[in-house]
């Protein structure tokens, strides 16, 4: 296992996780199998995450284009995701881990959003690790969301178009109180990022690994955390500024 610097952990580990489906076609199995098996990843993951100490993490579970899925996969997926908050919640109270949400939930079925209520409301006072769970969720339509809801404050008097700007539009977005992503994983070896967080990962450092979900292990994920923690963040600076800001 790879030896990690404590200090310098990301504050916001984002993962989109990817190749479930995969997993399951190369082994001539059903796609749900390796939805099943990627859920065993998310709890070592959940747990790792919080074990280090990382403030946040949010997980790319079900995205806006995914309801295209065939409509038997989407029930089966509707039907784990169930299963699974409720299965952990009594896992997250043990961890003080804050349960959260992001996506457009009015697209959620009735049963999963009162599963969704119940964590959440069993964990609101929990003050560990923020674990979210993007759910029907597409960034473009996260973004469009924003933008309407500050367009009808505009409309309506209480906002002036002056007073917009990227802070503004933050508070507006489904992470509003969360931080940016520091550190965004993505498995399978797609390298894309798949309309999500687009606007909140504008700074963060990208990592794409060719292992499916289901074969992502606890050293796969301590190799990835140690790439983060060799790389040089900047934010448009440059690498002599850096330097001197932290001699100073």
């Amino acid at each position: 296992m790879m030896e990690l610097d404590p200090t310098k952990l990301p504050r916001h580990l984002a993962i989109i996780m990817d190749g479930n489906g995969r997993w399951a076609q190369e082994r001539m199995l059903k796609r749900i199998v390796g939805h099943q098996r990627g859920v065993e990843t998310v709890r070592m993951v959940v747990e790792q995450a919080s074990q280090l100490g990382i403030p946040y993490l949010t997980l790319f579970a079900f995205s806006s284009e995914n309801w295209s899925r065939p409509p038997a996969e989407v029930r089966a997926l509707m039907l784990l995701l169930k299963k699974f908050v409720r299965a952990e919640t009594s896992r997250m109270m043990k961890h003080s881990i804050r349960f959260n949400v992001i996506g457009n939930r009015s697209e959620m079925p009735d049963d999963i959003n009162q599963a969704l209520d119940e964590a959440l409301a069993k964990t609101a006072a929990n003050s560990g690790m923020v674990l979210t769970l993007a759910l029907s969720y597409g960034g473009r339509q996260e973004i469009t969301r924003a933008a309407a809801q500050i367009a009808r404050e505009v409309a309506s008097g209480g906002l002036q178009p002056e007073q917009i700007n990227e802070e503004l539009l933050a508070r507006h977005l489904d992470t509003n109180g969360l931080p940016d992503p520091d550190f965004l994983i993505r498995t399978s070896g797609e390298m894309r990022i798949s309309n999500f967080l687009l606007w909140q990962l504008a700074y963060t450092e990208l990592y794409f690994t060719e292992i499916n979900w289901p074969d992502f292990t606890i050293s796969e994920m301590h190799r990835a955390l140690a790439d983060f923690q060799a790389r040089e963040r900047r934010f448009g600076k440059t690498s002599a500024q850096i330097q001197l800001a932290q001699r100073s």
